[in-house]
């Protein structure tokens, strides 16, 4: 490889990952990018993120196709000097051997050294874990092959022109930059020869790709990537005798969920309590904010919420966690470390499975801030933007699975948290009033704890303010 070629190694995205599956590449082999321009969407266990390069320069090799799981640390993409001619189909690059070599990397331009000021300075917009070391220390890479013809030094051509060129469609106006756009339309049975291009110079973009497929029963379709779903190979499953139907590779959200729970069922010494609640007062009180202010009255999740952060701040116990350590003489120590804050996850079913985005410190919010909050990180939590910090940072974790009309569940605590409140679906049931009998509103709340950061008496009582707050909201709300 040029000794001016410079390698993009997938950084680490946030919480440790060691991995993470390409979706999609935003950019294609000869096109010019500049530093922080998104080149890939990645989805981790967490998230799916798009990666900003630190490198400007064209594209020379992209490591690895859609769908494929690539290592952090493992070369992303390489990037030649402006000006570098590059072959429109390169071959694979492979290792050349276990050697390894030690590299000087090259003077960077401009906006590469402002990246790596930013990156030093802790700007946001560089990726979370990503290496802090400065632009002229050297690095250890290994020797890589590429057919001579996949890079040759030529003169630059007018900018113009290679964008033209690398993106024109033969003997059409109209142009294709994005290698999502050109998937989504071979997917789809879509010729982009008969597709206008919405965008500058013609060029074609999702939204024309989308339009032409809702063109066909005149709609909008939206595009959602296909599953990833081996079909049946006609093998017979040992134990049950039956022909295998498919085969479906466990990874992303789906894989770290896996290990999440098993983890917490493994560890944590789980214990439950539950109680029923008369949710009519709330529901009421609701309903006159309601009618007071039809688009600004809090969700009953907000209300719910804030009994929550303020039950914790009562048994500080329930937001906590236990960790274990090897001490110097190669023993175990033991500790339950508490926090100045509360981080409310809550738990949110997505496309791409289940996920838990927290509300950084919502002990200082209230019920109107926290049903903003809730709001907005639903809305990015489905469209896979939640960050990894939005996805792993909470402290107690608020379950609300009533919504898929269920009463109760004996839930798995979303590890390394200390317990769940789960709250099922409110229905029409007789309850006592007053020594009469009424139809109130009634619904279950249930409570997972680790029973080593306390005793079933913290829990019950935690569990029975909420429960109180719910059932007088007025006289709780007085209060905070």
């Amino acid at each position: 490889m040029s000794a001016e070629m410079q390698v993009f190694l997938l950084p680490d995205l946030g919480e440790g990952l060691t991995e993470a599956e390409l979706v999609n590449w935003l950019v294609a082999v000869g096109d010019e990018i500049s530093v922080d321009q998104p080149i890939a969407e990645v989805e981790t266990a967490k998230s799916m993120v798009e990666v900003p390069s630190p490198y400007a320069g064209i594209v020379a090799v992209l490591h690895g196709e859609a769908g494929q799981t690539l290592d952090v640390g493992k070369p992303l993409i390489s990037v030649a000097p402006v000006g570098a001619s590059v072959a429109a189909e390169p071959e694979l690059v492979e290792a050349a051997g276990p050697a390894e070599v030690v590299s000087e990397a090259p003077a960077a331009s401009a906006a590469a050294e402002a990246y790596r000021a930013e990156e030093k300075a802790g700007s946001g917009n560089v990726l979370i874990g990503y290496g802090t070391s400065g632009g002229g220390e050297a690095r250890r890479t290994r020797p890589r092959k590429v057919p001579a013809s996949a890079v040759a030094v030529t003169p630059a051509p007018d900018f113009a022109e290679l964008s033209l060129s690398r993106t024109r469609i033969p003997g059409k106006l109209s142009a294709v930059i994005s290698p999502l756009v050109r998937k989504m339309a071979r997917d789809h049975g879509v010729s982009l020869d008969a597709v206008p291009g919405s965008g500058e110079s013609g060029l074609i973009l999702r939204r024309d790709i989308e339009a032409a497929i809702g063109g066909a029963t005149g709609e909008t379709v939206p595009v959602e990537a296909p599953a990833v779903v081996q079909p049946s190979t006609g093998v017979q499953d040992a134990r049950t005798g039956l022909t295998v139907a498919s085969r479906t590779p466990v990874r992303g959200i789906r894989k770290a969920v896996a290990a999440n729970m098993s983890r917490s069922r493994s560890e944590i010494p789980e214990a439950t309590v539950w109680v029923d609640v008369d949710a009519t007062a709330l529901l009421e009180m609701r309903a006159e904010l309601k009618m007071r202010d039809p688009h600004g009255a809090p969700g009953l999740l907000a209300f719910i919420a804030r009994f929550v952060t303020a039950g914790l701040k009562k048994f500080p116990e329930l937001n906590t966690r236990f960790v274990t350590s090897e001490d110097t003489a190669g023993g175990e120590t033991q500790e339950i470390i508490a926090f100045d804050g509360i981080n409310l996850g809550f738990a949110a079913q997505t496309d791409r499975g289940l996920v838990v985005p927290s509300v950084r410190n919502a002990h200082l919010l209230n019920a109107r801030e926290l049903d903003a909050e809730i709001r907005r990180l639903t809305a990015v939590a489905r469209d896979g933007k939640a960050t990894p910090t939005e996805l792993a940072s909470g402290t107690f974790t608020l379950n609300n699975y009533g919504v898929f009309g269920v009463d109760g569940s004996a839930a798995i605590i979303n590890y390394p948290e200390v317990a769940m409140l789960g709250v099922g679906r409110i229905i029409d049931k007789p309850w006592v009033v007053d020594g009469q009998l009424a139809v109130r509103k009634v619904t279950e709340l249930t409570l997972a704890f680790d029973h080593r950061v306390c005793d079933g008496e913290t829990a019950a009582g935690f569990l029975r303010y909420v429960a109180d707050a719910i059932e007088n909201p007025g006289t709780v709300l007085a209060d905070l």
